[in-house]
């Protein structure tokens, strides 16, 4: 049950800036459900001895507005490049079968709404990060230089529980329209970081 992964990630969601959902899980979305799509581009990586370098996975999930409540619905989008062998750790993987992250919070998905394949773009632009999946996922975030900061150097948030990683670059939405699974919201926040890994 080995399996290693690194790469970029981006994310919107559908809480007003900042997400309270960031700050901690167990507080309240902005609104009565927190909705999010989390898109990972994979650079490297290897599923029980399956290489997996280069493959992409796009989840989005429809939770209570506290998060920790359980009874998520989550749908999940695999590269549509990947091999059938790919496609199936990665399943494992991001369903939380293989344990790590996806694992953790496997307690509190209480429906997996689909699993597909789909074309998956991803574009970093300096700041700006665009996504497309399909025809049912667009959207572009942009990480946030705060007022007077010379350096352009975007803020970062240190310390919160997210299966990505403790230290995530804070974004807003520019555009979005996303409507995967029967789940349909605006995004309005992001996060992005260049490099996150994972291991189990």
């Amino acid at each position: 049950m080995a399996w290693n992964l690194t790469g970029s990630y981006v994310e919107t969601c559908s809480c007003e800036l900042m997400c309270p959902c960031n700050l901690s899980f167990d507080h309240g979305a902005t609104y009565d459900f927190c909705r999010v799509t989390l898109v990972f581009n994979i650079r490297d990586g290897d599923i029980e001895g399956t290489d997996i370098a280069g493959r992409r996975v796009a989840m989005i999930a429809d939770t209570p507005k506290v998060m920790t409540d359980g009874n998520w619905r989550l749908g999940v989008y695999i590269d549509d490049q990947a091999n059938d062998e790919q496609f199936d750790k990665l399943v494992k993987v991001f369903g939380g079968q293989l344990g790590g992250p996806m694992g953790a919070l496997a307690p509190l998905v209480g429906e997996i709404v689909g699993v597909e394949r789909a074309a998956i773009e991803i574009a970093d632009d300096g700041l700006r990060h665009t996504v497309r999946v399909g025809d049912t996922i667009d959207f572009e975030i942009e990480d946030i230089v705060p007022f007077g900061v010379e350096t352009g150097q975007p803020i970062r948030f240190d310390g919160m529980f997210h299966p990505v990683g403790s230290n995530l670059t804070m974004a807003e939405a520019k555009r979005t329209s996303i409507n995967a699974f029967g789940i349909s919201y605006e995004g309005k926040t992001g996060l992005s970081t260049s490099e996150f890994s994972w291991a189990s």
